[in-house]
């Protein structure tokens, strides 16, 4: 009988400790969402790091988006795309091409726009390590996907806790995949052109890009 206490004992603090570790990892990025969203845009320059072993892959590069609202002007890869709220314009220079389509309705798509946001929903919550990256205390959070089917199996999101700003984000896929976006810089409100978010279709059609509607 003493042992079936012990064990149950031991079974409710594990549980408490789980969900009180949940909770805490929520209102935190509660408190993220909340920064993010008091901006009126966000430029963020970022390291890309792609890695898979089994498949040999090991790639690094950089990227930048403007993010204002559901509208984004992301460049990566020596390609362009452009988000006005109604389609997404995507420009490759390389190629001389523009392809314009809609938005992805995919609700597990990483786009740009949901880069900073994505973790408010469909993720189960668990804090992790605090770690100190140059005098900055960063405080990881771990997201599971709600959703099994996903190709995601976990994302660690690296928060500092002097901003309240995103800083790190590791994702393991089920495929062993690791990809990882270390935030190197973090603007906020800028002044932003007016057209910023505006494609100019004549100004391509007049340098001959090759113009592809999906």
């Amino acid at each position: 009988m003493k042992k079936i206490i012990i064990v149950c004992t031991a079974i409710f603090i594990s549980t408490f400790a789980h969900a009180q570790g949940s909770d805490k990892a929520k209102a935190l990025l509660d408190e993220v969402y909340a920064k993010v969203k008091s901006y009126d845009n966000i430029y963020v320059d970022f390291k890309f790091d792609l890695k898979n072993a089994e498949a040999g892959i090991n790639q690094e590069t950089r990227g930048d988006v403007t993010l204002s609202g559901e509208n984004y002007i992301f460049n990566y890869l020596g390609s362009q795309q452009i988000y006005d709220g109604n389609k997404v314009y995507t420009i490759v220079p390389e190629n001389e091409e523009v392809t314009i389509e809609d938005q992805s309705e995919d609700e597990n798509a990483m786009t740009p726009s949901k880069m900073l946001t994505f973790y408010k929903e469909g993720h189960n919550y668990a804090w992790d390590i605090l770690q100190n990256v140059q005098g900055r205390k960063i405080q990881y959070v771990k997201l599971t996907p709600i959703n099994s089917d996903t190709e995601i199996k976990s994302r660690l999101l690296g928060i500092d806790m002097g901003t309240k700003h995103i800083y790190k984000l590791i994702e393991t896929g089920k495929n062993g995949t690791k990809t990882t976006i270390t935030v190197n810089s973090f603007k906020t409100d800028q002044d932003l052109s007016k057209t910023l978010f505006t494609f100019d279709e004549a100004k391509y059609k007049d340098e001959g890009y090759f113009i592809l509607r999906n």
